[in-house]
């Protein structure tokens, strides 16, 4: 069932995940989806599969660690954070020969702390790796050294590729 995007996120220059610049990076693009869940897509490279043709586990934890964080920003645009606990779980292999596709969602919040949710589907729908997460909000000060860091490198870009919706 296609889902309506209704916001693309910001990526930044030289994040693994998002970075724009990174040559070793993912390039993942991040879209909010109708139903308060983001949706991070990338294209694997050989270079992030641990077995031949599989994704890497560590891969496959790094997309989901920064898709559920990145569901804050659904509602709290102007927040920063940093992952305080990671859960993953691994049911299936996750092939590398086409775009993957993670979902993430928050489920709760107390205070300065976030709790969320995603996972990694394939092709066909079926989950192939789930995770549970914790985050801290933190002030961008605290974070990194460059405060201006979300006016320099953290930006909306445009594709003429951007999908209008997304199936799930």
């Amino acid at each position: 069932m296609p889902k309506i995007i209704t916001n693309k996120q910001p990526n930044s220059h030289m994040c693994f995940v998002c970075g724009l610049k990174n040559k070793f990076g993912l390039k993942a693009r991040f879209f909010e989806i109708e139903g308060k869940e983001l949706v991070g897509i990338f294209d694997p490279a050989d270079e992030h599969q641990g077995y031949p043709g599989r994704l890497h586990g560590g891969i496959a934890s790094t997309i989901l660690d920064e898709t559920v964080g990145r569901a804050v920003l659904i509602e709290h645009k102007d927040s920063w954070w940093v992952t305080a606990e990671l859960s993953v779980r691994f049911k299936k292999p996750v092939p590398i020969d086409g775009p993957i596709k993670v979902v993430g969602r928050i489920t709760g919040s107390r205070g300065r702390i976030f709790e969320g949710t995603g996972e990694i589907l394939l092709a066909d729908g079926t989950t192939a790796v789930t995770a549970t997460a914790k985050y801290f909000a933190q002030p961008i000060g605290d974070i990194v050294e460059n405060e201006d860091f979300a006016d320099e490198m953290w930006e909306v870009v445009p594709e003429s590729t951007d999908p209008l919706s997304i199936e799930m």
